[in-house]
């Protein structure tokens, strides 16, 4: 399944740059994360719950970030596994600083889901994706709005 979108967050890209790569922040913001353990440099062991429409359950696996290019691109990689099936992503995210102190943040990529997730649709799975997606970037911006991070 393709994953695909923008979102606009009201700061410069550095400040999203810090934010992605501080295990604590994207512990904090990223959807159905109950704990993120550092395993090594950028890599982390991931527990999640996630209850999203007809998806719910706990998941265990990795995320990490790779391919970075410092305050301008990563790659998301997330490797989850549950009783209802495994999901295995990997999102491209591009930081492009508008000029007025904001960043477009542009995301693709692809999900490949097995067991019960596969079988549940195309159609079901993208609403689900989407759900996530926008709590990420909503998470982000309440954490900008001064929220205390847990670092």
């Amino acid at each position: 399944m393709q994953v695909k979108g923008n979102y606009m967050v009201n700061t410069t890209p550095n400040v999203v740059w810090d934010m992605i790569t501080n295990p604590a922040v994207l512990e904090k913001i990223t959807p159905g994360i109950k704990t993120l353990t550092v395993t090594g440099p950028d890599q982390y062991d991931a527990i999640s719950e996630v209850k999203v429409g007809p998806v719910k359950g706990n998941f265990e696996g990795t995320l990490s970030l790779k391919d970075q290019v410092n305050l301008e691109s990563c790659v998301l990689v997330v490797d989850q596994k549950s009783k209802m099936g495994n999901v295995v992503a990997e999102i491209s995210m591009k930081l492009i600083p508008d000029g007025n102190d904001n960043t477009e943040v542009q995301y693709t990529g692809d999900a490949k889901m097995s067991g019960m997730l596969a079988r549940m649709g195309q159609r079901i799975m993208s609403g689900v994706v989407s759900t996530l997606s926008r709590q990420f970037f909503q998470s982000l911006n309440k954490e900008l709005e001064g929220e205390p991070s847990t670092e």
